[in-house]
């Protein structure tokens, strides 16, 4: 097929691991539901004070795209805070430690796609908060 479409309503929402009473993190993994080979993409949904894993990938050159709220990321070592609105891009290249969090009031949903996609799990690293 020459293209797949998968609508929001049709995403499958996959809540990750978190701490009793600590705001959580969802995504929608979309690779294998689109068919993608080249490419590993996936929407996320991080609740208000919600944070992800600090990380790096070896290979992998991540783009995060910000659909709603305000994502804010910490990048480099020492780590440095940038935050991007709604309709906002970043480029993360491979090697680069990074995490990302809502340290906004509202609900945070990240497109997130990488290439090449790596078939190891990135690097974790201490947090930055």
């Amino acid at each position: 097929m020459a293209f797949r479409v998968l609508r929001p309503d049709e995403f499958e929402w996959i809540t990750r691991p978190h701490e009793p009473g600590e705001p959580a993190r969802h995504v929608a993994e979309l690779s294998d539901r689109l068919g993608a080979s080249h490419v590993r993409g996936n929407v996320w949904r991080y609740e208000p004070g919600a944070a992800g894993k600090r990380h790096r990938h070896a290979t992998q050159e991540e783009t995060f795209v910000v659909l709603a709220g305000t994502l804010s990321l910490y990048i480099g070592e020492p780590p440095e805070r940038v935050d991007v609105p709604a309709g906002g891009v970043v480029l993360v290249q491979p090697g680069t430690a990074l995490q990302s969090a809502n340290q906004g009031q509202v609900d945070l949903v990240v497109y997130a796609y990488g290439y090449p996609p790596e078939s190891e799990n990135a690097k974790l690293l201490d947090s930055a908060l």
